[in-house]
C-alpha cells in the first residue's frame, strides 16, 4: 500500500533537481554573456568628460559591471545617490547608457554638452548639486525623457529649443535661478507627462500654446513673478491630476473652467490678486485629497458638496472673505487638516468638526466665543485652535477662548521671548523659553503666567505628515549665540502675543538668524526663506528674507518697530505668502522662523508690580473734585458780581499750586514766541517753554477778556490740582500777573492729555 506514494515522491525529486540544474546551467551562462558585454569606449570617454565638466574629482567608472565606483575624492554626502543603469540587449555583447542618477554631490560645475554623445540616454536626474550656467541646446538631440535639475545654481532662460526634444516625458527645473519667460515651445511637447518651474525668476504671461500638453498630469508654476491672469487653457489639460500655482505673480479669478477637470486631486493656487469672487465650481472633482486655495479673494459661503467630498484630507481656504456658518454636520473620516483661519465665518463650532486626529483651525474669525463649557473646549487632546476665533468686540476673549472671563488686576510693560528654546539670560535680561510647546498644524498656546501665548497654522507640504517634529530649528554651533541656537518655525502663520500690556509706545524687536541653511558651496546653501511681518495688523515687512538682511546665515540680525499698544494688547504675526523654495536642503523648509522677540517701552514704565486700572481712580478723584468744582462755580457767580476786579478777586483764592511771575514764563517761552506755539485750545494758545532749571513746560495762555475765561481757569486748576495720578497730566502751577491768566504743565511729547491717555486715535482740545 506504500509502494505508490514513495515511488511518486522519488520522481518529483528527480524532477525538481534538473530543474535545478538546468537553472545554474543557464545563471552560469548568462553570468558568462554579462561579463562579455562591456560600454563601448566612447560612450566611456563621454561619460568621463561630463562627470569632470559637473565637477566630479575622483570619478571612476568600470565599463564591464556598468557601476560608478566613485565620484569624489572626498567621502560621498551622506544622502547622496549614484547611478548609472545600462541596457545591454544589444547586438555584440554591447551595453549602452540609459540612465544617469547623481543627487546631492554639490557638484560644483557645469553641464556638459557631451551628453549628446550618449545616443541611448533616456534619464538624467542632477537634483541637489550646484551646477550653474544654463542648459546646453546639445541636449535636445539625445532621446531622453526625464530630466531633473532640481536644487541647482542654472541661469539664464530656458532654451526654447527644449521644445524640440519630443521624447521628454518629465521636466523638472524648479528651485533654480531660470529668468525671462517660458518659451511658448514648450507647447511642442506632446508627450510630457510632468512640468516643474517653481522657485525660479520667470516672467510674462503663460504662453497660450501650452495648451497642447494635453498628456500632462503634474504642472507646478509656484514661486515667480509671472503676471497676467491664470489662463482659461488649462481645461484642455483633460489629464491633470496635481496643479499648483503658489504665489505664481498670476491674477485671479480661478477660471470657472477648472471644473472640468475630472481627474484633478491635488488643488493648490494661492495669494493671488485680483477681483473678488465666488467659490469655484469643485463638484466634478470627486477624486479630490487635497485643495488648497489660500489668499485668493474668495467670498460668499463654503458650499455643502466641499464636506461631502469622502476622499478629501487637506482643505485650505485660509485669509479669504468667506462668511455664512459651518454645516452642523460635516463627514470629516478621511480629513487630516482643515485651514479655515483668516475669514469671517460666523455661528457655533459645530462638534461633528471636532474629532480626534484631524487639526482644525479657525483662528480670526468670527464664530462665537466658546466657553470652557462648549463642546469644542472639552476634549483637550484636540488639534484645534480657536485663538481669535470670536469678533474683535469681544475683547481680552478672543486671545483667550476655553478660559474663564479675565480681568488685567497688573500690567506690564516689557517682554522677552526665546523662540523654540529654553530660559536664556542676556546680561540682565531673561528670556522666556517656549521649547516646552510641541508644534501642531493648528496650534493655541496661552502661558500659564506670562499674560502672553502663541497661535500657529498651517503643516508643511510634502513632508510625509511628519507632525510635531518640524515647528522648532535646533543648530548647536560654537559658532553662534545660545539666543539664536533655536528658533521656531511655521507653515502659514504664527503669532505672538502680549496682553495686560501698559497701554503706550513700544520698540518691538525681533531677532533673526537663519539655521536651517549654510554657508558654503553646496545645494543646503541655496534655499530661500521669505515672508511677511505684520504688528498690530500692520505690514511692516514684505518678503523678508533673512539671509539678505543679515548678509548672510547663521548671521543674528534684529529687525526693530515702533508699536503703539492702545487696548493693552500686542500682536506680532509672520505670514508665509508662499514665496521662497519649499524643498531645499529638503522637502518641507519654508515658512517664517522667529528665534527671540524682545518689546521695550519708550516711555517711563509706572511702578514693579504693574500699572492699576487708572479708570477707578480718575472716577474717584473727579468724584471727589466734583464738590470743590460746584463751590468754586457758585463762589465765582456771587464773588464777581459784587467785585468787579478780576485780577485780585482770582488772587483771592486759596489754590495748592505753584505760582510763576510772568518773567518766568515770558523768558521760558521767548516772549510768547510763534514759533513755540504749539496748539490752540477753545480759551487760547498752548506754548511750549524751557525754565532755567532745564524742565519743559506747556504754557496754556487763556483768554481774560470773558467771564468764560475766567471760569475755566478755575476749573481747570480746581479738576487737575485734585487729580494725582502717573497716567493724568502734571499741572506744575499758574500765573496771575496783570491780564494774563496762565497755566504751567508739564510738557508731554504727544501734545496734549488725551493723546498722551490715548494715544493718537483721539484728538481733543
Amino acid at each position: 500500500m506504500l509502494i505508490f506514494p514513495i515511488k511518486r515522491i522519488a520522481d518529483e525529486v528527480v524532477f525538481l533537481s534538473v530543474v535545478v540544474g538546468l537553472m545554474m546551467i543557464s545563471c552560469l551562462l548568462g553570468t558568462n554573456i554579462l561579463a562579455s558585454a562591456s560600454v563601448p569606449q566612447d560612450e566611456v570617454d563621454a561619460l568621463q568628460q561630463i562627470a569632470e565638466t559637473m565637477g566630479a574629482t575622483d570619478w571612476k567608472f568600470n565599463a564591464n559591471t556598468c557601476q560608478v565606483e566613485t565620484v569624489m575624492s572626498d567621502p560621498p554626502p551622506s544622502l547622496s545617490e549614484k547611478n548609472v543603469s545600462c541596457n545591454c540587449q544589444f547586438e555584440n555583447n554591447t551595453c549602452h547608457i540609459v540612465h544617469i542618477e547623481l543627487k546631492r554631490f554639490s557638484l560644483p560645475g557645469v553641464l556638459s554638452p557631451e551628453l549628446v554623445q550618449l545616443r541611448y540616454l533616456q534619464h538624467v536626474d542632477l537634483a541637489y548639486n550646484y551646477l550653474s550656467g544654463s542648459i546646453p541646446i546639445q541636449w535636445v538631440s539625445t532621446q531622453m525623457n526625464f530630466v531633473s535639475l532640481l536644487g541647482n545654481r542654472l541661469s539664464g532662460s530656458i532654451p526654447k529649443e527644449l521644445g524640440n526634444l519630443s521624447s521628454l516625458k518629465y521636466l523638472n527645473l524648479e528651485a533654480n535661478q531660470f529668468s525671462g519667460t517660458v518659451p511658448s515651445e514648450l507647447g511642442k511637447l506632446v508627450n510630457l507627462e510632468t512640468l516643474m518651474l517653481s522657485s525660479n525668476n520667470l516672467s510674462g504671461n503663460l504662453p497660450k500654446e501650452l495648451v497642447g500638453l494635453k498628456n500632462l498630469t503634474d504642472f507646478r508654476i509656484n514661486d515667480n513673478i509671472l503676471n497676467g491672469m491664470i489662463p482659461d487653457f488649462i481645461q484642455n489639460w483633460n489629464n491633470l491630476e496635481r496643479l499648483e500655482m503658489l504665489a505664481s505673480g498670476l491674477e485671479g479669478p480661478i477660471p470657472s473652467s477648472i471644473s472640468v477637470l475630472e481627474k484633478l486631486k491635488d488643488l493648490r493656487i494661492t495669494d493671488i490678486s485680483g477681483t473678488i469672487q465666488a467659490f469655484p465650481n469643485l463638484t466634478k472633482m470627486t477624486g479630490h485629497t487635497r485643495i488648497v486655495m489660500r489668499n485668493c479673494n474668495i467670498s460668499g459661503e463654503i458650499p455643502g458638496y466641499i464636506w461631502r467630498m469622502n476622499s478629501l484630507r487637506i482643505l485650505d481656504l485660509s485669509f479669504n472673505k468667506l462668511s455664512g456658518e459651518l454645516p452642523s454636520v460635516i463627514s470629516t473620516e478621511s480629513w487630516k487638516f482643515i485651514f479655515l483661519s483668516g475669514n469671517s465665518l460666523s455661528g457655533d463650532v459645530p462638534e461633528s468638526i471636532l474629532k480626534k486626529g484631524t487639526n482644525v483651525d479657525l483662528s480670526y474669525n468670527n464664530f462665537t466665543w466658546q466657553s470652557e463649557e462648549q463642546p469644542a473646549c472639552q476634549t483637550k487632546d484636540l488639534n484645534l485652535n480657536l485663538f481669535q476665533s470670536s469678533p474683535k468686540e469681544n475683547g481680552l476673549r478672543a486671545f483667550r477662548p476655553c478660559m474663564k472671563d479675565f480681568k488685567c488686576s497688573q500690567y506690564s510693560h516689557s517682554l522677552y521671548i526665546n523662540c523654540g528654546g529654553d530660559d536664556v539670560q542676556e546680561g540682565d535680561i531673561v528670556y522666556q523659553g517656549d521649547a516646552n510647546v510641541v508644534g501642531g498644524a493648528a496650534k493655541f498656546f496661552p502661558s500659564e503666567n506670562g499674560h502672553w501665548g502663541l497661535s500657529s497654522t498651517g503643516d508643511f507640504m510634502d513632508d510625509n505628515d511628519f507632525q510635531n517634529t518640524r515647528y522648532v530649528a535646533t543648530l548647536t554651533s560654537p559658532n553662534i549665540y545660545p539666543l539664536y541656537s533655536e528658533a521656531r518655525l511655521s507653515p502659514l502663520s504664527l503669532t505672538y502675543y502680549q496682553y495686560c500690556l501698559q497701554d503706550g509706545s513700544y520698540t518691538v524687536s525681533l531677532h533673526f538668524a537663519e539655521i536651517q541653511f549654510t554657508n558654503d558651496k553646496t545645494y543646503n546653501s541655496l534655499g530661500r526663506r521669505i515672508f511677511d511681518i505684520y504688528i498690530q495688523e500692520k505690514l511692516v515687512e514684505k518678503d523678508f528674507n533673512i539671509t539678505a538682511a543679515a548678509y548672510g546665515v547663521l548671521t543674528p540680525v534684529t529687525k526693530k518697530y515702533n508699536a503703539s499698544v492702545e487696548q493693552e494688547i500686542l500682536e506680532i504675526r509672520f505670514y508665509w505668502a508662499g514665496k521662497g523654495t519649499t524643498r531645499i536642503p529638503e522637502i518641507g523648509v519654508y515658512g517664517p522662523l522667529i528665534s527671540a522677540i524682545s518689546v521695550e517701552p519708550n516711555f517711563k514704565p509706572h511702578s514693579k508690580g504693574g500699572k492699576t486700572r487708572i479708570a477707578p481712580i480718575i472716577i474717584g478723584a473727579v468724584g471727589s473734585c466734583l464738590i470743590f468744582l460746584a463751590l468754586c462755580v457758585l463762589w465765582w457767580r456771587c464773588y464777581f458780581r459784587a467785585k468787579p476786579g478780576r485780577k485780585q478777586d482770582i488772587k483771592g483764592l486759596e489754590l495748592q499750586t505753584n505760582s510763576f511771575s510772568l518773567k518766568q514764563i515770558s523768558i521760558a517761552t521767548n516772549n510768547f514766541d510763534p514759533a513755540n506755539k504749539i496748539g490752540e485750545g477753545g480759551f487760547g494758545p498752548v506754548y511750549k517753554g524751557l525754565l532755567a532749571d532745564g524742565t519743559v513746560i506747556a504754557v496754556k495762555q487763556l483768554s481774560s477778556k470773558s467771564s468764560q475765561g475766567n471760569r475755566e481757569f478755575l476749573n481747570e486748576i480746581g479738576m487737575i490740582s485734585c487729580l494725582q495720578h502717573p497716567n493724568v497730566v502734571k499741572l506744575y502751577g499758574c500765573c496771575i500777573e496783570g491780564d494774563q491768566l496762565l497755566l504751567v504743565y508739564e510738557y508731554l511729547e504727544n501734545n496734549s492729555l488725551a493723546r498722551a491717555l490715548f494715544g493718537t486715535r483721539f484728538v481733543l482740545e
